[in-house]
């Protein structure tokens, strides 16, 4: 049995904890983490344009409000009425292929829109701490052969990369402008970190132009999926994984850990970074509705063939590793979508016990 209150040194336990993006995919996991564990969850966050949304599937009881982070006014009226101690923020224009349609939203939403939270934080006294939430995209991507750290190159060849690029330098920019680690305790008391995952996968996703919910609409109606890019490889892992790593960020900082206010990458394995091909050949292994055609247009936009992150800082001095290996991601995120549209059974909090309790048996530090 969890006991999901004594996590991360029951940090979050009574903790005014604002979630931005809350109603996406990473977002609804992480509300649904944070109110098991006692936090006291607000979200921000537009409304959900998907045809399903795996938020309201959860029926959580948070406070949320409806908004655009681009508005900086409402924004600072939120943060003044709730007065969060730590801030997740989540909330992006996260599709590559969009930021090709409407560049503009996308660099506004995830500069602007970044700008604004840590703006409202400065000026709101309770806020302890802040994650930013990026992407392994944020890379100048060369297509090397081994996982980018944290000290390479910000980049991006296309504009949502390129956003998230961005965000990272602002990022930099308010750390040791406003929220500098020498002044902590003296000039403010703030500390501000980033995370960078991988291609994370999971039940409750249905954004359009993404490999599995593409793939798991397509099989729902018994329908043929067209794949893109089957040769590219990227760093797959399970929603739950950067989550624990964002939690573990917010514990740590809640607790005064100066260190820990950088950037951090949170990846698998070696072994789950492999092709887009493999993995929906291991898909179909686990539902067999799942049926695929490769694509034969060459026009399509720019993507990248080769990206993996080295998560070396973070498994040393974190002591944040994976749980689930390629095999386990793959048959839990599978397993959840059809249990939901064969059984409408949803197992999103029997999928964070399980991995919770994989966490524990590996002796995760997080975890015990």
């Amino acid at each position: 049995m969890v006991n999901f209150e004594s996590l991360f040194g029951g940090v979050y336990k009574n903790k005014k904890v604002l979630l931005t993006g809350h109603t996406g995919f990473k977002g609804s996991w992480l509300a649904l983490w944070l109110q098991q564990m006692g936090a006291i969850v607000y979200g921000y966050s537009l409304e959900n344009q998907d045809e399903v949304n795996h938020l309201s599937l959860l029926n959580l009881d948070i406070e949320e409000k409806i908004g655009d982070i681009r508005n900086g006014e409402v924004l600072q009226q939120y943060f003044n009425d709730i007065q969060p101690d730590i801030v997740f923020h989540l909330a992006a224009q996260a599709l590559v292929r969009k930021s090709y349609d409407d560049p503009v939203e996308t660099f506004s939403t995830n500069v602007m829109g970044t700008l604004n939270i840590f703006e409202a934080s400065r000026k709101t006294p309770s806020v302890k701490a802040i994650i930013n939430v990026t992407t392994d995209k944020c890379y100048e991507n060369k297509e090397w052969e081994w996982g980018y750290r944290e000290n390479e190159a910000m980049g991006g060849y296309d504009p949502y990369s390129a956003s998230k690029g961005c965000s990272e330098l602002l990022t930099s920019s308010y750390r040791n402008s406003y929220f500098n680690n020498n002044d902590y305790g003296k000039n403010h008391n703030v500390l501000l970190a980033s995370g960078r995952a991988g291609n994370v996968i999971g039940g409750g996703d249905w954004a359009v132009d993404r490999l599995i919910p593409d793939i798991i609409k397509a099989a729902a109606i018994k329908k043929t999926v067209l794949i893109r890019n089957p040769l590219a490889t990227r760093p797959w892992q399970h929603v739950l994984e950067p989550l624990s790593g964002y939690l573990t960020l917010g514990y740590k900082l809640l607790q005064k850990e100066i260190s820990v206010a950088d950037g951090w990458n949170f990846g698998p394995d070696i072994n789950s970074n492999i092709q887009v091909g493999d993995i929906v050949k291991l898909s179909n292994e686990y539902w067999n509705a799942i049926q695929i055609e490769i694509s034969k247009n060459t026009n399509e936009h720019h993507e990248a063939n080769l990206l993996m992150l080295d998560c070396t800082k973070a498994n040393k001095n974190l002591k944040w590793n994976a749980v689930w290996g390629i095999d386990k991601t793959i048959d839990k995120t599978i397993s959840w979508y059809k249990s939901y549209y064969e059984n409408n059974k949803l197992l999103s909090l029997e999928d964070l016990t399980e991995y919770i309790s994989d966490a524990q048996s590996a002796n995760i530090l997080w975890a015990i």
